[in-house]
């Protein structure tokens, strides 16, 4: 497959135009030198639209599209559960965790833990996810996304690996947050066009002239057990979504760390002009949410009858691309490339806004604001070495990318979870309790996964998470309160009531999920 001329001209018209949109739209004031607040929180000025569609460019990415729709070929819809649950998760984040956050004027997730606990799990879990942004999320992104632009372009997938890490960086290292964000509208709206585009003619390919729905139609009735959302334990995919625990177990735990309590996520919901803005956005994600296996998972179920033969899974996406025609294929992967620069960018900025926030800052209390802002670039563009460098060898070798960083991310997410709930509703917590938490997830998930092999890792992360939720507590009540003033997180005063119309918006949220997997059971 290549790129026709037209094609090419409305890839490179995307990239010129989106590139000076986010230099226009970060662009400060004559005079004004960017502050640490305007380059890693878009001067806390964001409007819901912005905030919505960046949790989504933020979210959906190579991993995502190239990923979840490999999933989709291999496993089937089920795989939507990530996105669909995603969406109930969004719901209780901008109800119960975004008001303390917003209330305490949190920045980072570090910082959080640094004032609510102290600074051993701060500087722990700061550590951790500079590891995990790095070393698994770009990364990632950068592997998957060359896998499509070489599947489209026939483009050596190493100088595509350095191509996308170059632009996502020069795209945002000036103007930040504000700069990722305030363009992630015009992202979203292409990546969803595209995909709808994709999925559109895959359908309208089987239907045989017969229509979208025909196709749809041809599609389940041929291979119904990849529109199973609760798989069997016979389905040889049951250990990757072990049936109803899918919905009631350790999936919830994988969602709640992610969307609550990962900084390159939550960092859009602080930025926000006031809570109820915040709350629009997060509702605004929630639906977009809804939409996103249509994108992503429908054209790798597709796949199944288009490209029976595939050596991957992860090249469902891009074979599916290949059927396109002119000119659609060039805003196809516009939306492609779209989708991995605005998450990449996201995952740079939040790496810089770690490092620079919770070390530099810490150990260099009295630098000025203009010399923040010059480390978290540095930063921003050691990350992306790193990844270039880290690709190939990580990732290289997985059939199913998406599954490979659940699995990674499993380990850790149960104390995560653990040590925030604790930390935002039980003040009795303390930083031995937190620490407990931390390390037991991690020892408790690789001792489960060596003694316990056949135990499904969805499960194995929701029974880590009820451990490490004793263990923390049992630890904070054996060991000393934290000391008088050390808990710098209010929550006395903090309201969760909501507007009329997110209550609305939540209900409408919860009967579409309802709807979905009562067809799809």
């Amino acid at each position: 497959m290549r790129l026709a001329t037209l094609d090419i001209a409305i890839v490179l018209a995307y990239l010129a135009g989106i590139f000076i949109l986010a230099q226009v739209v970060s662009r400060e004031k004559a005079g004004h030198q960017k502050s640490a607040s305007d380059y890693f929180l878009a001067s806390r000025s964001l409007p819901w639209w912005a905030i919505g569609a960046s949790l989504i460019a933020a979210n959906i990415s190579a991993e995502q599209i190239i990923g979840m729709s490999g999933s989709g070929y291999a496993i089937g819809l089920a795989i939507a559960s990530y996105e669909w649950m995603a969406a109930a998760t969004l719901l209780i984040v901008g109800k119960f965790f975004l008001p303390i956050f917003l209330r305490n004027k949190i920045y980072t997730m570090p910082q959080f833990l640094e004032e609510r606990y102290g600074t051993s799990i701060r500087t722990l879990m700061a550590v951790f996810w500079l590891g995990l942004y790095v070393f698994v999320n770009i990364t990632s992104i950068l592997w998957l996304g060359a896998i499509a632009v070489n599947q489209v372009t026939g483009m050596d997938q190493m100088t595509a690996v350095v191509l996308i890490g170059v632009f996502a960086l020069v795209y945002q290292l000036y103007g930040g947050l504000k700069a990722v964000a305030l363009t992630d509208i015009v992202q979203v709206t292409l990546l969803v066009l595209g995909g709808l585009l994709v999925a559109g003619l895959t359908l309208s390919k089987l239907g045989d002239g017969a229509g979208i729905a025909a196709g749809f139609s041809r599609l389940w009735a041929e291979h119904p057990g990849h529109f199973e959302m609760i798989l069997s334990k016979d389905n040889p995919f049951y250990k990757d979504l072990p049936g109803i625990s899918v919905l009631v177990g350790g999936m919830w735990i994988m969602n709640v760390s992610y969307w609550g309590f990962n900084q390159y996520i939550i960092q859009r919901a602080l930025a926000a002009k006031d809570l109820k803005e915040a709350q629009k956005g997060v509702l605004f994600a929630a639906f977009l949410k809804l939409l996103m296996p249509v994108i992503v998972v429908v054209p790798g179920i597709a796949a199944v009858m288009l490209a029976p033969t595939l050596d991957r899974p992860d090249q469902a996406y891009p074979t599916m691309m290949g059927l396109l025609p002119t000119g659609i294929l060039g805003l196809v992967f516009a939306a492609l490339v779209a989708a991995i620069v605005a998450s990449l960018a996201s995952k740079i900025n939040s790496v810089a806004t770690i490092f620079t926030l919770d070390f530099y800052a810490k150990m260099r209390p009295d630098s000025e604001q203009p010399k923040l802002v010059r480390v978290g670039r540095i930063v921003a563009a050691l990350s992306v070495l790193v990844g270039i460098l880290a690709a190939r060898p990580l990732l290289g070798s997985f059939d199913q990318a998406f599954q490979y960083i659940q699995e990674y991310t499993g380990f850790f997410t149960p104390g995560i979870v653990v040590i925030f709930m604790l930390g935002l509703f039980w003040k009795r917590a303390n930083q031995a309790g937190a620490l407990a938490a931390a390390i037991g997830s991690f020892v408790l998930s690789v001792v489960l996964k060596l003694a316990w092999p056949g135990l499904p890792f969805i499960d194995r992360v929701g029974l880590v998470f009820l451990l490490a939720l004793a263990l923390a507590v049992v630890v904070s009540l054996a060991t000393a309160p934290q000391r008088e003033g050390s808990d710098l997180i209010r929550t006395d005063d903090v309201s969760y009531s909501t507007t009329a119309g997110f209550n609305f918006g939540a209900l409408g949220v919860v009967a579409i999920l309802v709807a979905l997997y009562a067809i799809f059971w």
